[in-house]
């Protein structure tokens, strides 16, 4: 099944504020997880930047994990910004996470290079993925703890429209639609592969983690 792009950016304000009001629990609860699992070894991170944070949930998750990191998180949707601030701000932590309303690859940010770089469910939304790998090189050392977490496109139409069922049947319609489209737009653990190959990115290990996530972390080599 062919790649179907989606628009990068959720700017219709009923969209941000259904996506920031889905629930999410289980699948975000995995991902620290999985970033628990996969760096056990490495020291609590003191700076860490979110590309693509949407609503701020995994932002806040972490913060909350690791009260002594400094978080700037970043996204290029107003209105999915707005929606961030008040999580922030209900959380208590608009001092410890700070928002920033930029695009990639064209971001500056406070850090010239960050202890961790995560990312969940931006890459399919991406009409060229290199603006992710380009950004994790410009802020990655060779120690950073990279983490980006996102769907992979099924192989049929009809597997895409049975995860919908399975995973959403009780959301609105917006989401439903919102999710079916994502999986269309999703790149395939290949196509992945093949991007991390072309920005020469080393050292970065593809998983599956689940019958519609992906993960890739590492730390990058030769930069």
């Amino acid at each position: 099944m062919q790649r179907l792009p989606e628009p990068e950016l959720m700017d219709d304000p009923a969209q941000a504020k259904a996506y920031a009001h889905a629930d999410f629990e289980d699948a975000h609860s995995a991902i620290v997880a999985h970033f628990r699992r996969v760096f056990e070894k490495h020291e609590a991170p003191h700076t860490m930047l979110d590309l693509g944070c949407g609503p701020a949930d995994i932002s806040i998750r972490f913060a909350q994990l690791y009260p002594d990191c400094k978080i700037d998180a970043v996204d290029g949707a107003h209105f999915m910004l707005e929606q961030a601030r008040t999580f922030t701000e209900r959380a208590g932590l608009q001092h410890q996470i700070t928002l920033h309303l930029q695009r990639l690859p064209d971001c500056e940010l406070p850090e010239k290079c960050y202890q961790a770089i995560v990312s969940n469910s931006l890459l399919h939304h991406l009409h060229e993925p290199q603006d992710l790998w380009t950004t994790i090189r410009k802020y990655a050392t060779p120690s950073t703890a990279i983490f980006i977490c996102d769907l992979y496109r099924p192989k049929t139409l009809e597997q895409a429209e049975g995860l919908v069922s399975r995973y959403a049947a009780d959301e609105p319609e917006i989401l439903r639609r919102d999710f079916y489209n994502s999986l269309l737009a999703a790149f395939t653990p290949d196509e992945v592969e093949a991007q991390l190959s072309t920005a020469g990115l080393r050292g970065l290990k593809l998983e599956p983690i689940s019958d519609r996530h992906l993960l890739v972390h590492g730390s990058i080599q030769g930069t």
